[in-house]
C-alpha cells in the first residue's frame, strides 16, 4: 500500500495533468467555437447593425463603418471594423487620444448611445469570423499606444500573446481607459483572465457581458 505523501503526489500530478490536457483542448477548439458563434451573432445583429448604420449616415458627415489599426495576437496590425461613434475629423488636429468618456465632444448624439450600449462594437464579429479576435479576450489597442505602455506598464506585452477580443474581464469590470492608471488596473485584469483562460472564464465574461448590454439598451 502507497504511503500517503505517494498518493498525494500522485493525484497532484494527475490533476495537474489533467488541467494542462484541459487547456490544450479548449486552445484547439477556441477558434472553431469563436468563428461559429460570431457568425450566428453576425446574422443575429445584422438588422440592428443595418439601422444603426443608417442613423449614423443620417445625423453625421462621413461613413457609417470605419477600420482602424489594432495590434493583434503576436504583435500582428490588423484592421479593426467599428460603427463610427466619433465626428470624421476627430483626431485630425489631436492625433490619436484616449477616449474622453461621456463627455467627449469628440462623439456625435448617436455616437453617445452607440458606445453607451457598445453596438459600435458589433461589426468586429467580423474580425471574429476572420481569425483575427476572439470572442473574450483583452481589448486590442492602437500601435500608437502599444509602443507607449509597453515600455511604461509591466506585463503590458504578455496581453498580446492570446487573441484580442470583443469583450473581457476587463471591459465588464472596468470602463475607458482615461488615465495611465486605469490602464495598469485593467492590465491586472487581462493577466489574471489569461492565467485562468477556459470555457467556464469564458462563460462567465459573455453573461456580465450580456447583462451590462442588456441594462443599457
Amino acid at each position: 500500500m502507497p504511503e500517503p505523501a505517494t498518493l498525494s503526489l500522485l493525484g497532484t500530478g494527475f490533476i495537474a495533468m489533467s488541467v494542462r490536457y484541459l487547456r490544450r483542448k479548449y486552445r484547439q477548439a477556441k477558434p472553431w467555437f469563436d468563428r461559429i458563434m460570431g457568425l450566428f451573432l453576425l446574422v443575429g445583429f445584422a438588422p440592428i447593425m443595418g439601422f444603426c448604420a443608417l442613423l449614423v449616415k443620417l445625423t453625421s458627415r462621413g461613413p457609417a463603418f470605419y477600420t482602424q489599426e489594432r495590434v493583434g495576437q503576436g504583435g500582428k496590425v490588423f484592421k479593426i471594423v467599428k460603427l463610427r461613434s466619433m465626428r470624421l475629423d476627430a483626431e485630425v488636429a489631436s492625433g490619436p487620444v484616449w477616449a474622453g468618456g461621456d463627455n467627449d465632444p469628440r462623439v456625435t448624439p448617436v455616437g453617445k448611445f452607440l458606445r453607451a450600449s457598445h453596438l459600435d462594437e458589433v461589426p468586429q464579429l467580423i474580425n471574429v469570423i476572420k481569425g483575427e479576435m476572439s470572442l473574450v479576450g483583452p481589448r486590442p489597442e492602437r500601435p500608437h499606444f502599444v509602443e507607449q505602455l509597453s515600455q511604461t506598464v509591466p506585463e503590458y506585452q504578455r496581453r498580446l500573446t492570446v487573441k484580442p477580443g470583443i469583450t473581457g474581464l476587463a471591459q465588464v469590470r472596468a470602463g475607458y481607459d482615461r488615465t495611465l492608471r486605469d490602464v495598469r488596473r485593467k492590465v491586472k485584469l487581462d493577466m489574471m483572465y489569461i492565467r485562468r483562460m477556459c470555457w467556464l472564464a469564458d462563460f462567465m465574461v459573455l453573461l456580465r457581458t450580456l447583462r451590462k448590454f442588456a441594462g443599457r439598451t
